[in-house]
Parts: structure tokens; sequence; C-alpha cells
């Protein structure tokens, strides 16, 4: 899995909330498709729109229809993604990488379980409120909780709260 990229998305998405602002362009492949993808299921982001190398219009943000990817425009496409704010807050406050590229963090489903209750399990702190943690499975990326769910391990991605 593109880990450089994943860490980097992760670093984009919280300095991007941090300097509050509405939409964010990161680049447009499929890793970063499906962490914005699982962000935004998670309640994270407000949409997730593949476009070119301007923003759609925000009036049009949830209709927008992108032209298509050719092999003249590939290079040049982005995924622009909407953050959330509450009483002035961003809702994405944190968003950190597990995995580093150096050191490749997995967990199996009885480390995911204790997590997923709180407790530290391996390398990984317990959740605690307000907290998700996205793993990539062989059934895509999936919040931890979902993950225990499905009965299934993985790649552990992100943290975000």
């Amino acid at each position: 899995m593109g880990i450089h990229s994943i860490a980097n998305a992760c670093a984009h998405l919280q300095n991007a909330s941090r300097a509050r602002l509405g939409l964010t362009s990161l680049p447009n492949n499929k890793y970063n498709l499906s962490l914005a993808l699982a962000l935004h299921k998670a309640g994270f982001l407000s949409c997730v729109t593949r476009g070119g190398p301007h923003p759609p219009p925000l009036d049009q943000l949830s209709s927008y229809q992108p032209e298509p990817i050719t092999s003249k425009n590939v290079a040049t496409s982005r995924l622009w993604v909407g953050l959330k704010y509450w009483d002035n807050e961003p809702v994405l406050k944190r968003l950190n990488a597990v995995s580093k590229p150096s050191r490749l963090v997995t967990s199996g489903l009885k480390d995911l379980e204790r997590v997923s209750r709180g407790f530290p399990a391996g390398h990984l702190k317990g959740l605690n409120l307000g907290e998700c943690l996205f793993l990539a499975t062989d059934r895509g990326v999936l919040e931890v909780r979902e993950a225990v769910e499905r009965r299934v391990g993985g790649l552990v991605l992100a943290r975000a709260s």
C-alpha cells in the first residue's frame, strides 16, 4: 500500500483543518481515495469529489461530474475534500499516520478488539472517546469497530479524532 501517500494525506488534512480551509485537494490515487472515503463515512469530511487542478464550483459540489480521466489529464487530477466544522471548531482535530514507511504496524483481530474497547495492545494505544482508527484490510479501508465486526485484521493506517 502507498504508505507515503497516506502519511502525506494525513499531514495535509490535519494542516488544512487547522488552517480552517473549507475545501482542499489531495493527489488522486487509490490510497488517498480509500482513506478519504473512510473518513467521509466516519463523519470527519463533508464531501469527497474527483476533479481537475481547479476546485469544482461550491454550489455544485455534491452533484459535480468531473471530466473522465484519460492519459492526457491523469497527472493533473485531484481529489477535492470538504472539511467539516462544528461551532467554529474543526471536526477533524488530529489525523496521525500510525504506520510509517520505516515501520508498518499490523494488528490481528484479538489486538483490535482490545484497542476498540480502550485498552492498549502491542504498539497501539486504546481508543478514547471520539477517536477512530483506520485499517487497510483485504475488504478495503475500514474503521476498527467495523473491522472487529467483520472479524478481520490488517495494516493500521491512521488515528483520527
